[in-house]
């Protein structure tokens, strides 16, 4: 076997047995009927399981589909649609867990694999590299998914809420959606971000959260304007679209700014504006720098609770 073959399935084998399948079930008239599938994997022992939003939020009863052929019911402990991300959670104990990576450290061009169960299909693998990082992503019911992955490794209907691992065999990311239209372009939600989230989700069922309403890329700056700017940090967010009515638009945010400096802070990547923008900002005055045609732009925004 190939040195890359080696690698894809050394990583696949590590998290095999905390991958499991998801049975959707609608209830009429007193009668439960199938309404889809997903993917999940298990992140604690005691069986607590991510997954996307989007494939339990209309359920009425959640099977998980253990690896070993076992079907246990689970309970939705919470989910938030921002991001796409749900956990439910089977009261059994003793199950194998994945192994939680950093999706801080990506970078494009690494080789990252998908496992999921599209059309039924239990435990089936793709492989492909990064393709872009700090995506934001239009999720179904409108809103924007900040800090999305962007890989060529092939998703189809079935692998939402699998997860998206390294060559390690490290989960660095959930699987969330494909664009129909394109061919190659799969996105799924950092597991940073899915990991920060998950404490509110199971103790609160919700997120709150601050939100500025624009769809941002994190790019790296030149060094020309790093040392123009005096600048301490590499990265930017270039704000590609606002959504309209949003705190973004209120400040006077235009798109092609360069977001770099947030209530005083360089701004490491997206992940980190992301983090900032907790239940504590909503309602204050914050104040940023972008780049906007070759000056440094002072502006003051109040992030608001998405309702």
């Amino acid at each position: 076997m190939d040195a890359y073959s080696r690698t894809i399935t050394r990583a696949v084998e590590k998290n095999a047995n905390a991958v499991v399948k998801i049975d959707l079930e609608r209830k009429r008239n007193n009668t439960y009927y199938p309404s889809g599938s997903g993917s999940g994997f298990i992140i604690s022992s005691d069986g607590y399981i991510f997954t996307n939003a989007h494939v339990v939020e209309s359920a009425s009863r959640i099977k998980v589909i253990l690896p070993d052929g076992r079907t246990e019911e689970a309970t939705l402990l919470g989910m938030d649609p921002d991001t796409d991300l749900a956990v439910i959670k089977i009261y059994s104990t003793g199950f194998e867990t994945v192994s939680i990576g950093n999706s801080d450290l990506l970078k494009i061009g690494q080789i990252v694999i998908a496992i999921g169960n599209p059309f039924g299909y239990q435990h089936s693998v793709t492989a492909g590299v990064i393709s872009a990082l700090s995506r934001s992503l239009r999720s179904r019911s409108g809103r924007l998914i900040d800090n999305v992955i962007q890989t060529d490794a092939a998703l189809n209907p079935g692998n939402s809420g699998g997860p998206l691992i390294d060559a390690d065999g490290e989960v660095v990311g959930i699987n969330t959606a494909i664009i129909q239209q394109a061919q190659g372009m799969s996105f799924s939600v950092g597991i940073n971000t899915a990991r920060d989230i998950a404490g509110q989700l199971i103790k609160d069922g919700k997120v709150v959260r601050s939100y500025l309403g624009l769809m941002i890329q994190e790019i790296n700056l030149s060094s020309r304007i790093i040392n123009f700017f005096r600048l301490e940090t590499q990265k930017g967010l270039l704000i590609q679209q606002i959504e309209s009515g949003s705190p973004g638009m209120k400040a006077g945010l235009q798109e092609g700014d360069i977001l770099v400096n947030f209530d005083g802070n360089d701004l490491l990547n997206s992940h980190d504006l992301f983090k900032k923008l907790d239940r504590h900002a909503s309602g204050r005055e914050i104040p940023l720098k972008v780049i906007r045609s070759g000056r440094i732009i002072d502006a003051r925004v109040i992030p608001q609770i998405r309702n």
